[in-house]
């Protein structure tokens, strides 16, 4: 399907702003990123790194999580949002790594979807920057961004503005784009304070010309 010349520009602008988007979550390998990004849910990327920073040097492998106690593990990353339930998550999708996949994280969409933890958002990342596999992760940003755009209805749920976006985005983009979304959502197109003063996609947006029109002062009569 051709992409359109509305999305087109959008893409390119975007691309223009954030030329070197990219995954902020620290990590050397898939396992390491799969961790990261369990842990980022309902979290800042920032957080996240700084947990990981020494998490990542104490535990290497499945195998060292599922060796301490629970209540060890959820000290570890007691700065992290929700950190039991994501503690226990942790050693159970470990277990299943060394039940089932010698230890290793697979890299199909499906299989990471089946492990404890790992929503759909979650393996979109995995398979997309670990494995080079074409995906759309539609985190907070990505979903917020896509809706004031009109690439997407503001009724949309998370899986509808996947689906729109992995339609109108080339798929060799997909990957690019996520991140772009994301840095455009999180440095400029913020969710309280966005920049429409200065934004160069104005225009698409529904939510900016609206808060542009409300800021516009009046004119009054002499």
């Amino acid at each position: 399907m051709a992409t359109s010349a509305r999305v087109r520009r959008i893409l390119d602008t975007i691309a223009e702003m954030f030329p070197d988007a990219h995954c902020e979550l620290y990590h050397a390998n898939p396992f390491e990123l799969t961790i990261a990004v369990l842990l980022s849910a309902q979290c800042t990327d920032e957080t996240v790194n700084k947990v990981t920073a020494t998490l990542f040097e104490k535990y290497k492998k499945p195998e060292d999580y599922i060796a301490v106690p629970l209540e060890e593990l959820e000290s570890d990353i007691r700065r992290i949002g929700l950190f039991r339930n994501k503690a226990k998550n942790i050693q159970k999708l470990c277990q299943m790594l060394i039940d089932k996949y010698n230890g290793e994280v697979p890299q199909e969409h499906e299989l990471l979807t089946e492990l404890p933890g790992v929503g759909r958002k979650t393996a979109n990342v995995v398979v997309s920057n670990a494995f080079g596999v074409p995906a759309m992760a539609v985190d907070t940003h990505v979903e917020r961004v896509s809706k004031r755009l009109k690439l997407a209805d503001e009724t949309d749920s998370v899986l509808e503005v996947e689906k729109k976006l992995m339609r109108k985005v080339p798929r060799e983009e997909w990957t690019i784009t996520h991140h772009r979304l994301i840095f455009f959502g999180r440095y400029h197109c913020k969710a309280q304070s966005p920049r429409c003063e200065i934004c160069p996609l104005i225009d698409c947006c529904r939510v900016g010309k609206a808060r542009m029109k409300a800021t516009k002062p009046r004119k009054t009569g002499k």
